[in-house]
């Protein structure tokens, strides 16, 4: 058997066109690294990554912490929406005062709005009721909550009333005099509602409102 070296490849090849390469040219590294086994690094147990992902126990106990938050914090904003006694008031007169003037046009007749600054009351009476009926009114009367009250009534040639009661008149044609009700609540908060005499319309505001700053 003929051995080849090195220097017997030109004799295979003598145009010097060959494909063989000498076998001390090959680069003994590995073509592809992940087939050369891992990097000293790697065999001494240390990661080259130095990347750091959450892992699913910390994924699930951040999850724990938002679901016990939104639990806590979503049950007290709902109350504080359905409780709020002095915004609950507030639409009530706004309702109360389209339906008086709704009722007055209606039937014709002169609807009067009682209120009380010294007991937080108010009742509806009209034209034409008998004694009995004027008394059975101001006993069903609405009672303001705890913690609102009105604090006064500004009304158009009268000026602002703060004690005692406050008549509103409602003719026949539903026109009632110019009026601004300031509610307050203990909290310190305060609402205006403002009576339009003609247009029939009332406007809130959420803050104390006097005639000449409108």
């Amino acid at each position: 058997m003929r051995i080849l070296t090195t220097g017997n490849w030109s004799s295979l090849f003598p145009s010097g066109n060959g494909f063989f390469v000498p076998i001390n040219t090959i680069d003994p590294r590995p073509v592809c690294p992940d087939l050369a086994g891992p990097r000293p690094a790697e065999r001494d147990g240390q990661a080259t990554n130095s990347t750091k992902g959450y892992t699913l126990i910390e994924l699930v106990v951040v999850v724990a912490l938002l679901g016990l938050f939104l639990g806590l914090a979503i049950p007290r904003f709902r109350y504080a929406l359905v409780t709020d006694d002095l915004k609950a008031t507030t639409r009530r007169m706004v309702g109360l005062v389209r339906e008086v003037r709704n009722e007055a046009i209606r039937e014709q007749k002169v609807y009067l709005v009682h209120l009380d600054l010294e007991t937080n009351r108010l009742w509806i009476e009209y034209a034409g009721m008998g004694e009995e009926e004027r008394a059975l009114a101001q006993e069903q009367a609405f009672v303001f909550p705890g913690g609102v009250r009105v604090l006064d009534i500004w009304r158009r040639g009268k000026g602002k009333q703060a004690h005692g009661e406050v008549i509103l008149h409602f003719g026949k044609k539903g026109y009632v005099e110019q009026t601004l009700i300031h509610l307050g609540a203990d909290d310190g908060r305060e609402f205006t509602l403002t009576l339009s005499p003609f247009l029939g319309t009332v406007k809130i505001y959420d803050k104390y409102v006097d005639f000449v700053a409108m």
